[in-house]
């Protein structure tokens, strides 16, 4: 498949990348073929990660080598150009009150737009998730509209409150728990997104999709009340992919 390069990450895993930016077609098509590889069991295959807009293949190194999995995924690249089936759209409630939101008035000055509309924008999209990394659980999701695409922050916050709703380029994510961050903090979700125990640990995964539903300051409080209490389980619809 033209456009594809394949490239060594040491001696035990294999990079296939598909571009050199952001793009959901870019995505999807990475993890087509991760889902390819899953159903194919090359032997030697440890794991598969997926980035923004390539696949990092993770072999042993005793049972296979690079130019052999180069040549078994070439073999492969048409078998992803199909649909990937159904994934998940989340429901996640999202606060905007002032109390949760230290940056929506200067990213409404800064985009022109009033807080009311930088929540309908951001609320009104239905976000792909692209990449979970950084920390455990968090989810790089886009694309933002484009009227709320801004730069990083030039003074990043040294602790950023877990659950934070935040945005800087055409990204937007949660914080799953406190930690440094240059984004800009638009809202807050009152939901856990990672747990050793869960079946699946991270609660969003690339290919997912994410919507926020706004909720008021005392619903906030009430689902996290509920989360704690492991009384609350974060809605979700089965969409086509």
């Amino acid at each position: 498949m033209t456009g594809v390069r394949f490239l060594p990450a040491g001696d035990r895993a294999l990079v296939v990348e598909f571009g050199d930016h952001i793009e959901r077609a870019l995505s999807e098509r990475v993890l087509r073929l991760a889902e390819r590889l899953k159903e194919l069991r090359l032997q030697g295959v440890i794991e598969t990660l997926p980035t923004f807009r390539s696949l990092l293949v993770r072999y042993d190194p005793s049972q296979t080598s690079g130019a052999a999995l180069e040549k078994e995924i070439g073999a492969h690249l048409e078998d992803e150009a199909g649909a990937r089936g159904e994934t998940r759209l989340w429901h996640i409630p999202a606060c905007y009150d002032e109390r949760c939101a230290p940056d929506l008035a200067e990213v409404a000055q800064r985009t022109k737009l009033t807080t009311t509309e930088v929540i309908a924008r951001h609320s009104g999209t239905q976000f792909l998730v692209y990449v979970v990394g950084f920390a455990a659980g968090f989810p790089y999701m886009g694309d933002l509209p484009s009227e709320l695409v801004l730069p990083r922050r030039t003074d990043p916050r040294v602790r950023v409150p877990a659950g934070s709703i935040a945005m800087a380029t055409t990204l937007t994510g949660i914080y799953p728990l406190e930690s440094p961050g240059g984004w800009h903090l638009i809202g807050a979700a009152p939901i856990r997104l990672f747990d050793a125990q869960w079946e699946r640990p991270a609660l969003l995964r690339p290919g997912d999709f994410a919507k926020f539903e706004p909720v008021d300051f005392a619903e906030y409080e009430r689902i996290r009340a509920a989360v704690e209490g492991n009384d609350y389980d974060v809605p979700f619809t089965m969409i086509a992919a």
